[in-house]
């Protein structure tokens, strides 16, 4: 007997050891393999191995704003002062009631290229960002469409042409990013190193040849790809998806390219409260249950592989056996040296505040959020909505 429980325990520290080491490699393919994106462009573009137009087609900038007053007087000058040649700024002002309307009447005087709607506040639908981007669109005189939010600032005046540049005849989607300026509090932190984390990913898979989403903060289409997809049509029961879901559903190899230049970047500031972060985060993955079905496979297989490692790190180090708990730890300190490292290279480049130690939080804490959002939390916050 005490042969045939010492044959097991053998038996189940092999299958432990080999999934660890298993889901450890997964690991290292995710990050060295997708994660490193904006790092291997960067080094491809200084080398001059990518090819962007060299055309400069008129563009479109659409900005939707509810309630933006106060960033639409320090922001839009930022985009009615790029340094491109043909574009308009439309501007939807969407239902609100502070001074927003005088604030896009001032700027229409003294910038002939910025355009500006009102959406009356008594409008009914589920979604007013997707009445007011397709208001935008139909607006708008140009192919190209370039979108961002009241709430953002691009950080170069050659945001326009470094977005524009990947229009080959080809392309029909840009995808950029769009992060968050970061404080000192802990709140402020996560949620750069959450967006920052997501944009290697979906930027990584789109590199890839399976782009998945954008954010609406900083992406780019053609007027006629909107037109032939029939807009929102599809997804107008959805409060949110204006960013994402167009992209899914037609987004491919040939079709869809991403800019990861520094210029090509649009920042935003935080939310200030858990709360109202919740609240967001619960909007952005309201739709992942809409996503392909190929989409959501390649979504998995990171978090999944990341659970098991932690779980087998777990298990490895209650064995009791010293060499085990050895290897364990080394596997452990290997994983979290290239992931650091992978991802405070990228934020040094992009001028994100860099993580040390608190990265094992988030690595572990945001996965836990996320699955709360995509289960639980549907049944408490059932029939309820969020707007905007």
């Amino acid at each position: 007997m005490h042969l045939i429980l010492s044959l097991f325990n053998h038996i189940w520290v092999a299958v432990c050891c080999g999934i660890f080491i298993v889901v450890f490699l997964i690991q290292l393919y995710y990050y060295l393999r997708y994660y490193r994106v904006v790092l291997r462009r960067k080094r491809l573009e200084r080398k001059g191995k990518i090819n962007f137009s060299v055309e400069r087609p008129g563009v479109s900038v659409i900005i939707c704003a509810h309630n933006e007053a106060e960033n639409l007087q320090h922001f839009l000058p930022l985009f009615l002062e790029q340094n491109y040649r043909n574009y308009e700024v439309i501007v939807v002002n969407d239902g609100s009631w502070d001074d927003s309307e005088e604030i896009l009447k001032h700027y229409a005087e003294l910038y002939p290229h910025l355009y500006y709607t009102n959406i009356p506040k008594s409008t009914r639908i589920i979604s007013h960002k997707k009445l007011a981007i397709t208001m935008g669109v139909k607006a708008a005189k140009n192919d190209i469409l370039l979108f961002s939010d009241a709430d953002c600032r691009p950080l170069s005046p050659f945001w326009i042409e470094q977005m524009v540049r990947n229009f080959t005849n080809n392309t029909e989607f840009v995808i950029g990013y769009g992060g968050y300026y970061a404080n000192k509090s802990l709140l402020s932190r996560m949620i750069c190193y959450d967006t920052q984390t997501i944009a290697m990913q979906y930027l990584a898979f789109a590199s890839a040849g399976s782009p998945y989403m954008a954010v609406g903060r900083n992406m780019a289409y053609r007027k006629e790809t909107f037109y032939r997809l029939k807009g929102f049509a599809g997804f107008l029961h959805l409060p949110s998806g204006d960013d994402d879901l167009l992209i899914n559903a037609a987004g491919n190899r040939e079709n869809t390219r991403i800019e990861t230049n520094i210029d090509s970047i649009t920042m935003s500031l935080p939310k200030l409260s858990f709360r109202d972060w919740i609240k967001q985060k619960r909007r952005h993955l309201s739709t992942s249950s809409v996503y392909t079905e190929k989409s959501k496979m390649k979504l998995m297989g990171e978090p999944l592989s990341r659970a098991l490692f932690y779980g087998g790190f777990v298990v490895m180090l209650t064995q009791g056996e010293l060499y085990l708990t050895l290897f364990a730890c080394l596997l452990f300190l290997i994983r979290w040296i290239i992931q650091i490292s992978v991802y405070n290279c990228t934020a040094s480049y992009w001028k994100e505040r860099k993580t040390g130690i608190l990265l094992i939080i988030w690595d572990l804490f945001l996965p836990l959020i996320n699955l709360y959002l995509l289960s639980l939390d549907k049944i408490f916050y059932r029939g309820r909505r969020d707007k905007w």
